[in-house]
């Protein structure tokens, strides 16, 4: 289990659409330029579950896709970096790698929401759904590990952005 347990909170997760309430919807790849930071809590099976956290420093490049790299911090272990480049393929569909994921990072809109889908090492499915939150400077992060079917491990927190002083 060791080997899917670096995706698990993924601020991780690399779109979102945050809509202020009284501001033109931000272009989704926008949420993760500049700074972010995310906090949630690891649930494995058989495990205590353990904080983690990640900061994460994103760029828009020339041709348009994002470049995210995040510091991760699981509790009781060291740091390590975490890459995605995510870009748009249609309208509501991104596509890209992140660097714990083996193949794809496949991402859909879904009613304003954003379903991540990719594989770790292992054959483990992860799913993975980020909701915007009001004010559209952060969202809720939630995250399922399968196997065989079977969820052997969950992830819940908050992605927010931070803004420059």
């Amino acid at each position: 289990m060791h080997s899917f347990r670096v995706g698990l909170v993924t601020a991780t997760a690399v779109l979102l659409l945050c809509t202020p309430a009284s501001a033109e919807p931000l272009k989704p790849l926008r949420f993760f330029e500049g700074r972010t930071e995310s906090q949630g809590i690891i649930r494995l099976f058989m495990k205590k579950p353990y904080k983690s956290r990640s900061f994460g420093r994103g760029v828009i490049e020339p041709d348009g896709s994002l470049l995210l790299v995040q510091r991760v911090e699981d509790e009781g272990k060291p740091p390590r970096e975490r890459r995605w480049r995510i870009r748009q393929i249609g309208a509501g569909h991104y596509a890209g790698t992140m660097s714990e994921a083996i193949g794809p990072v496949t991402i859909d809109d879904v009613g304003g929401s954003y379903r991540f889908r990719y594989r770790m090492k292992g054959n483990f499915a992860v799913e993975q759904w980020l909701v915007p939150l009001p004010g559209g400077l952060a969202a809720r992060n939630s995250l399922k590990v399968r196997k065989f079917g079977m969820t052997v491990g969950t992830s819940d927190g908050t992605i927010r952005k931070i803004l420059a002083r």
